[in-house]
C-alpha cells in the first residue's frame, strides 16, 4: 500500500497552507517560500492534503513521515477482523454424542465471530430422501448449539447433500421500549 506523496519540488500548487514541525499553523504562503523555510531547519515539505484549497503541506522529516504512515497502516490492518467460514460435516446416522461435540465446536466458532457452513453429507439412496426429513436431521444439531446464531443461507440442496450457513446473531442496539 504505497500512496504517492509529493515532497519539496514535486508539489505542483503555487500556494500551500503550511503546518510547522511542531504542529503550529504557519498560514498560507508560496510553495517556494515554504520549501526554503523547510530547508532552513533541514526538513522536507510534504503535501498532506492535495484536495483542499490551498493544499496543506507539513514541514517534517520524510523518513519519519513514511514510518508513521506504515505504522498507521499496520495497526489498522491488525484491527480489521477477518471472518472465516468454518465447515462441519454430519451424516444422517451421526450419533448424539458426536452431534454434541460438533455443536460445541460450532458454538466456539460462532463466539469467535466466524461463519459456519453445516453440511449434511448424503450418500447413496439417502440423497433422494424427503426434504422435510433431511431438514429435520439438520434441526437436531441446531437445537444443540449454545451460542446465539442466525441462518445466513440455506438449507439448500447440493450435489453432496444439504448445506446451511450460520452466522453469529448481532445484538440489537436500539430495542423498542
Amino acid at each position: 500500500m504505497s500512496i504517492f506523496v509529493r515532497i519539496n519540488n514535486q508539489i505542483r500548487s503555487r500556494e500551500v497552507r503550511v503546518v510547522g514541525p511542531d504542529g503550529e499553523n504557519l498560514g498560507v504562503m508560496l510553495t517556494t517560500d515554504a520549501i526554503k523555510k523547510a530547508e532552513d531547519v533541514d526538513l522536507d515539505l510534504i503535501e498532506i492534503s492535495s484536495t483542499s484549497k490551498p493544499p496543506i503541506a507539513k514541514i517534517t522529516d520524510y523518513g519519519k513521515f513514511q514510518y508513521e504512515q506504515k505504522k498507521k497502516a499496520n495497526t489498522s490492518k491488525l484491527k480489521a477482523h477477518k471472518t472465516e467460514t468454518k465447515v462441519i460435516q454430519i451424516k444422517i446416522g451421526t450419533g448424539e454424542h458426536d452431534l454434541n461435540l460438533k455443536a460445541k465446536r460450532i458454538s466456539e466458532w460462532l463466539k469467535e465471530g466466524n461463519r459456519v457452513k453445516l453440511d449434511l453429507f448424503l450418500i447413496g439412496r439417502s440423497k433422494y430422501m424427503e426434504f422435510g426429513f433431511l431438514k429435520e436431521r439438520l434441526e437436531r444439531i441446531l437445537k444443540l448449539i449454545s451460542e446465539e446464531y442466525k441462518i445466513a443461507d440455506g438449507p439448500k440442496k447440493g450435489p453432496k447433500g444439504l448445506t446451511l450457513i450460520l452466522e453469529k446473531q448481532q445484538k440489537q442496539k436500539n430495542e423498542n421500549k
